[in-house]
C-alpha cells in the first residue's frame, strides 16, 4: 500500500521501543521548532501515557476526543485535533483508552492499517499539515506497526548510553518488515543522540559507535542533556518556549533545521 508524496504532509513515527530514551520529548520539541520555522505540525500521540499531550499543556479533561476515538470510531482528524499554546501546533491526545486498542483491533482485519486510512480519509487532510509527527508507545505493538504503516519515514531517538545500541537491530528489523508487507516507501529518516554529556566517556563512546555502525543514519545534530528539557514538561510546554536560549533549545531548533535540509 505505497503512500503517495503529492501535496501530502511529511509522515515521521518517531519510536524506540525501549522507554526513557527521550522519544516524547524530541516528539514535542522537535514539533515545535518546526512550528517555530514557519511548518504547520500535527502530532498523533500514539502513546496511552499521553505524555506528550500533557507536556503541551492538554489536560486528561479536555481530551473529549483523542487518538483511540480517531483511530478506532473513525472521527475525523478535523473534529479530534487539538490547538496548542504553540502557534501552528496541532495535537491528537492521547487517553488511557489506547491501551485496550490490541484487545479492540484483533477482530479486524484491517487492524494495522488504520491509522493510514484516518489520514487519508479526507483530501483536506493532504494539505492543512507540513509535518505530521505520531509519538510512539515504547513497545513494538499494533499501535507502532499502525504508525510505520501511515508513515514516510521514521526517527529514531538513541540514548547516549550503556546498551543503547541493543535493541535497535529489532527495531531496524520490525520497520523491513513493515516496509515488505506493508509499506513500501517506508525508509529511516534518521537516529538521533540523545541525551548527550559530553563529559562523559561512554557518551562519546556510544557516538563513536553509532556513527560507524549507522554511518549517514545519524543525524549529526545531537542533543544535550540539559536541566531546562527536563524542566520544561512539568510546565506544560515545550523547551523552546520554556528558554529559547537554553543549550536544548537551539539542539532542537538544529534538528528541524537539518531535518528540512535533508527533506528539501
Amino acid at each position: 500500500m505505497p503512500i503517495s508524496n503529492s501535496k501530502t504532509a511529511k509522515i515521521i513515527s518517531v519510536t524506540n521501543q525501549k522507554g526513557g530514551v527521550g522519544k516524547t520529548t524530541t516528539t514535542i520539541n522537535l514539533a515545535a521548532a518546526l512550528s517555530e520555522l514557519e511548518k504547520k505540525v500535527l502530532i498523533i500521540d500514539l502513546d496511552p501515557q499521553g505524555n506528550a499531550s500533557t507536556g503541551l499543556g492538554v489536560e486528561v479533561e479536555d481530551r473529549k476526543l483523542s487518538t483511540y476515538e480517531f483511530l478506532v470510531e473513525g472521527i475525523p482528524l478535523e473534529k479530534v485535533a487539538m490547538e496548542t499554546e504553540v502557534s501552528g501546533l496541532n495535537i491528537i491526545p492521547a487517553t488511557i483508552d489506547l491501551s485496550s486498542a490490541d484487545i479492540d483491533l484483533i477482530s479486524n482485519e484491517k487492524r494495522s492499517h488504520l491509522l493510514y486510512e484516518a489520514l487519508r480519509k479526507k483530501e483536506e487532510n493532504k494539505q492543512k499539515y507540513d509535518y505530521i509527527l505520531i509519538d510512539c508507545p515504547p513497545s513494538l505493538n499494533i499501535l507502532t506497526v499502525n504508525a510505520m504503516v501511515a508513515s514516510h519515514s521514521v526517527l529514531i531517538p538513541l540514548q547516549s548510553e550503556f546498551f543503547a545500541l541493543e535493541g535497535l537491530s529489532q527495531l531496524l528489523l520490525t520497520v523491513k518488515e513493515v516496509r515488505q508487507t506493508a509499506n513500501e516507501n517506508l525508509r529511516v529518516e534518521g537516529i538521533v543522540l540523545t541525551m548527550f554529556d559530553g563529559r562523559n566517556n561512554l557518551s562519546k563512546q556510544v557516538e563513536a559507535d553509532a556513527r560507524t555502525n549507522l554511518r549517514d543514519l545519524v543525524f549529526k545534530t545531537i542533543i544535550p542533556r540539559n536541566v531546562r528539557v527536563s524542566e520544561a514538561p512539568s510546565y506544560s510546554m515545550p523547551v523552546l518556549t520554556y528558554d529559547s536560549s537554553s543549550k536544548g533549545s537551539k539542539a532542537y531548533m538544529s534538528l528541524a533545521r537539518e531535518l528540512l535540509a535533508n527533506n528539501s
